[in-house]
């Protein structure tokens, strides 16, 4: 009698039990310690886990098990075309029917557009977002040409676009693989059901529009989605109760479509976008290949063989330069990080007076950036000659008004640093003094 009784309370129980399973998060385990602590002349945990296979096998809610609430939604297009009339000609438009599945509670999304080209299909799947309010944590389409470029049982392809639509929701698109008719059997189960509960109520109406027939699925889709499943909740009331809490936020922002070009990468490890006349930069191991550029009004992203090798902030400045360190050699990353601060830091190291020189050099030129490679080569003498022969050096170039790269290798080959201004004017092999219409090699520096 007590194991009636036992029986009696579990068999109660399952239904609730079972549909808390596929919450996020919850386990069998779980479960049976909520049910034990409630019961505890209850059956132990393998006797509970063993009625509660043999229920979720009977009630046929196997899939259900699988797909926790949140997890992912399935998505296909429908085999069979609906219909739009040319009002002008009478012609009939075949359109495509995108369909999407959410896991858990089976809550259904269905529109229409004339092609499943990458524009349309994108769009489709940011609306099927959008209605359901929020983001699983998967999308799995089938082998789908504007999802998949590459199918693998192992290893699938996805198209750059559609990677860079996933990451902008945060999200993950995980292809059904080939010949794995159990991986797409929810979202074709559902294929059949519009079949039989809303295509029916279209085939014998007229639509002149996408509009107009999108918004006859939008009133049928809503009875679907409130018809009870099997004696339980609807898709909706499964959807309010169990995975809508569960979906991640929608960005702050819809996802916007990128253009596509390609572009060779340059020696310098940088790719130019045309349309703003601005550079980015790319791994350097990529130079002089053909990459793809995805680009929007916010982001650039570059992909090479279908995997995405940089991402970029848009900026619109023409003729600069967006670079990111780790794309460089490591002898690049020396030249990246040279600027005015940089080499005046530099010289104020070794003394004020090289720092100074280093300063008063760049500011001689109409861009600093000019002076960059005699202020680098200044910096490296002092590798040969030492840094106090150095600031001699600067000191002597300062006198005279010259700064240039070649008057410091000058008085240094000249060990000029190490006379007296009268042992200079005595000695023959001193430099010739400075005079506005003589030209020197250091006016071609």
């Amino acid at each position: 009698q007590q194991q009636s009784k036992r029986q009696e309370i579990l068999s109660a129980l399952l239904p609730t039990i079972s549909k808390e399973l596929r919450r996020k998060g919850m386990t069998q385990q779980r479960l049976w310690e909520e049910y034990i602590a409630k019961h505890p002349q209850g059956y132990r945990n393998s006797q509970f886990k063993a009625y509660l296979s043999q229920y979720l096998n009977r009630r046929s809610l196997t899939m259900h098990f699988e797909h926790k609430a949140g997890d992912k939604v399935f998505i296909d297009y429908a085999g069979k075309p609906l219909y739009i009339t040319d009002p002008e000609t009478g012609e009939h438009i075949p359109v495509q029917v995108f369909l999407g599945v959410l896991g858990c509670s089976q809550y259904t999304y269905m529109e229409v557009t004339l092609t499943q080209k990458q524009e349309d299909f994108i769009e489709s799947c940011r609306r099927m977002l959008e209605y359901y309010g929020g983001v699983p944590r998967a999308i799995v389409p089938d082998n789908l040409k504007s999802a998949v470029q590459k199918g693998s049982k192992y290893s699938p392809v996805i198209n750059e676009t559609f990677e860079s639509f996933a990451e902008h929701y945060s999200t993950s698109i995980l292809p059904t693989r080939p010949r794995q008719p159990r991986e797409k059997s929810l979202v074709e189960g559902a294929v059949k059901l519009v079949y039989q509960r809303i295509y029916i109520h279209l085939q014998n109406k007229i639509f002149f529009s996408l509009e107009g027939l999108n918004e006859a699925i939008r009133t049928l889709l809503l009875s679907y989605n409130e018809r009870a499943l099997r004696g339980e909740e609807s898709r909706r009331e499964q959807f309010e109760q169990l995975e809508r809490e569960s979906l991640q936020a929608l960005p702050a922002l819809p996802y916007q479509l990128m253009k596509v070009k390609i572009s060779t990468v340059m020696k310098n490890t940088h790719i130019c976008l045309a349309e703003d006349k601005h550079y980015y930069s790319v791994p350097h191991q990529f130079i002089g290949k053909k990459v793809k550029v995805l680009h929007n009004d916010d982001r650039v992203e570059i992909f090479y063989r279908y995997h995405r090798i940089a991402q970029h902030k848009r900026d619109r400045r023409k003729h600069k330069y967006t670079t990111c360190a780790d794309h460089l050699a490591v002898s690049q990353r020396y030249v990246s990080s040279w600027s005015y601060d940089y080499f005046v830091g530099e010289g104020n190291r070794i003394s004020r007076e090289v720092g100074d020189y280093l300063a008063a050099l760049m500011e001689t030129k109409p861009h600093a950036e000019q002076g960059y490679k005699s202020c680098a080569g200044i910096l490296h003498l002092a590798k040969k000659a030492g840094t106090s022969r150095l600031i001699q050096a600067c000191k002597r170039a300062a006198e005279y008004g010259i700064y240039t790269y070649p008057i410091i290798e000058d008085i240094l080959s000249k060990n000029l640093d190490t006379l007296s201004p009268a042992e200079e004017q005595l000695d023959d092999t001193a430099l010739t003094p400075p005079h506005h219409n003589i030209r020197g090699k250091e006016y071609y520096s």
